[in-house]
């Protein structure tokens, strides 16, 4: 299906970048995977898997000169960045007046600014072929607030106004630009975080798992970040080229509830 295009995504050695990849890898794609840390092995790996060709690139998301040596280089190797998944993110936790002000710096720049830059960077070839596709990973916590984690929820709603705003200029340029939202993803962090309140409360992985979620899904499940990853692979597919400027959950109806 996206045999002949190129995906670049960002935060990509592990997780849902990961995830992400291996989807757009198995519909045929193209994949350069970015991280902080080259991700050399991750890359050896999906080229042996998937059997397409696979590139791996290093650059602090957070300086622009970065981004910008970044992606004159991959253009220099590649003709187009055909699609663009805007995964990386950091996050920070303490309350506003407690948070450090060089935090929120960093936050903006990898979590926003980033986005940006490489969309303007990659816009040009991709309206030069009439055909491009960039994802925005948003959150759940895009569409409302918790306490201790301004960053993350300023920046991931934030996301959602750049979506739009790249949307609505590319409609007839044959480029897509949609958000996902997930809600929560069985990720390390999390699963640390699982993992000490089962410490803490004497009581299994199990059941204090069940009660982390009861809070938040109502489907008192994890979100598979495989299904993240079959949700970008079809926003990339012919039947998704109508579906521009969207917010999209995958959040196991924690939106509605």
């Amino acid at each position: 299906m996206l045999k002949g295009k190129w995906a670049l995504v960002t935060g990509a050695t592990a997780g849902l970048g990961l995830a992400m990849a291996d989807s757009l890898a198995g519909a045929g794609a193209s994949i350069v995977l970015h991280d902080l840390i080259e991700p050399t092995q991750t890359r050896d790996r999906l080229r042996t898997q998937f059997d397409v060709d696979v590139l791996s690139v290093a650059a602090d998301l957070s300086q622009r000169a970065s981004i910008e040596a970044m992606m004159t280089g991959l253009l220099g190797r590649i003709d187009a960045v055909d699609i663009l998944v805007n995964n990386a993110v950091v996050r920070h936790f303490s309350p506003v007046e407690h948070f450090r002000p060089e935090r929120w710096d960093e936050a903006l720049a990898v979590n926003l600014s980033a986005p940006f830059h490489l969309i303007r960077l990659a816009l040009p070839a991709m309206k030069q072929r009439q055909w491009g596709r960039i994802i925005n990973m948003a959150s759940i916590y895009s569409t409302r607030a918790v306490a201790d984690r301004v960053d993350y929820v300023t920046t991931k709603t934030a996301i959602l106004g750049l979506t739009r705003a790249v949307a609505i200029e590319t409609t007839r340029d044959g480029i897509t630009c949609n958000a996902l939202c997930p809600g929560t993803l069985p990720t390390p962090a999390i699963q640390a975080r699982i993992e000490a309140v089962a410490a803490r409360e004497n009581r299994t992985l199990d059941e204090a798992a069940h009660d982390y979620l009861a809070t938040r899904q109502p489907t008192g499940r994890f979100i598979a970040m495989e299904a993240v990853g079959a949700m970008a692979a079809f926003l990339c597919s012919p039947a998704a080229r109508d579906i521009t400027g969207a917010t999209l959950p995958i959040d196991g109806g924690w939106s509605i509830a």
